[in-house]
């Protein structure tokens, strides 16, 4: 028997695991399963679903020696709970569109040959995405799949924020700054404007989308500005193992004192890198606030973070002539009221004050009500801005199944 109610699923695919959620269409879009398969590749890989129906709650082990693997015991797991017939349509994060993909499209096999050129310029997502894509294909082939690319928030930056300074030929390789944690940055728009109104979503705002990946963007009159992210997701303000920007002439010199080889170069930058790097300890930021006082390393990737945060919201700023609200999101950006408060600490000459109650207890508003700049506390929903792009684009929002 099929289902009321047309359901989406999303995809959501990291280097070690795959995040996904079922959504029934309708006004509003009704998420009923999220879940994820975690440590991919590691003997305890283990598959956890949370729904609306307590039933549905469970976390098991799985044999996921790589992604293919992985995403079939998702596939397998759908089956058995609610036949082949379950879904409608499938939706994909998909972290780099490069120069072509500006917008969602329905996946197909030229689409697919599109992604596999693409993947030189994100070797780390773009080749697991695909397998996810061509798995679910094979299982299920009359299956409608929707790619949204984290990419496209930024895809008309300005041009001056688009350029980067290297020769000409390159830029018509592709190579410029494309920015990523799009639909973070689309969702986190959208619900500025559904909360303080539209006038504040097309003032001059600072997102900050602090993660395990983490990076910023300015929007003003609601389009993209500028963006901390580069040609590839490892650019920016330190991460978990990413490091950020970096001297570029540190490639040579690795290469020539450590006869270090460009492979070597780019898992360095980003798996040993960033908070993991600086602390020697963990890419955690829990981790290392608890440890902060006992152990130097980790104090100062904390203040490292917290400084480069700030230094971005100072240079945002700038390019945005003045700023009217800062939004803070994701995992640290959303949790962490210690983090928020260091970084917002000597912001006061743009006008960025906080409220000590607020902001500990995560509030959605964390600055004073008569401050000049509103700083925010948003939580980002990157899933359900993949489902509303499926459902949009397949026309699924007032069709039922019957």
């Amino acid at each position: 028997m099929k289902p009321a109610n047309l359901r989406i699923l999303t995809v959501n695919g990291g280097s070690s695991s795959i995040k996904f959620a079922v959504f029934e269409a309708g006004d509003p879009l009704r998420r009923i399963l999220e879940g994820g398969i975690e440590r991919i590749g590691l003997p305890e890989a283990t598959l956890r679903v949370k729904g609306v129906n307590p039933a549905d709650n469970f976390s098991r082990l799985v044999t996921a020696p790589d992604h293919t693997v992985a995403v079939g015991a998702l596939m397998d797991w759908i089956e058995e709970r609610s036949g082949r017939d379950a879904l409608t349509a499938v939706g994909h994060r998909v972290v780099h569109g490069g120069p072509k993909y500006s917008e969602p499209q329905r996946i197909t096999a030229e689409m697919v040959e599109e992604l596999h050129r693409l993947s030189p310029f994100d070797p780390e997502h773009l080749p697991e995405e695909i397998l996810l894509t061509e798995a679910f294909h094979r299982r299920f082939p009359d299956l409608p799949q929707v790619a949204c690319f984290d990419t496209a928030f930024h895809h008309d930056l300005p041009r001056v924020a688009r350029l980067l300074p290297i020769p000409r030929r390159y830029e018509a390789q592709g190579v410029r700054r494309y920015g990523f944690h799009g639909l973070s940055y689309a969702f986190l728009m959208g619900e500025l404007a559904r909360l303080a109104g539209t006038e504040a979503a097309l003032g001059r705002v600072i997102l900050a989308h602090l993660g395990n990946g983490a990076s910023l963007a300015a929007v003003h009159h609601g389009k993209p500005v500028d963006t901390s992210m580069g040609f590839t997701p490892t650019a920016g303000v330190p991460m978990s193992t990413r490091s950020g920007d970096l001297d570029p002439g540190l490639v040579w010199y690795l290469a020539r004192t450590g006869k270090m080889s460009a492979k070597q170069f780019n898992e360095m930058v980003n798996f040993q890198s960033g908070l993991l790097g600086v602390s020697e300890t963990s890419p955690d930021m829990r981790n290392l606030l608890d440890h902060e006082t006992q152990d130097v390393r980790a104090a100062e990737a904390v203040a490292l973070f917290c400084y480069q945060v700030k230094k971005w919201i100072g240079s945002y700023a700038a390019a945005l002539g003045g700023l009217d609200t800062l939004v803070f999101s994701a995992g640290i950006g959303e949790n962490c009221p210690s983090i928020r408060a260091r970084i917002c600490d000597g912001l006061g000459f743009l006008g960025v004050k906080l409220n000590r109650k607020r902001n500990a207890k995560n509030a959605p508003l964390i600055s004073p009500d008569t401050g000049r700049v509103k700083v925010r506390v948003i939580r980002t929903d990157e899933e359900l801005m993949i489902a509303r792009s499926v459902t949009r684009l397949l026309h699924l929002g007032s069709m039922r199944k019957t």
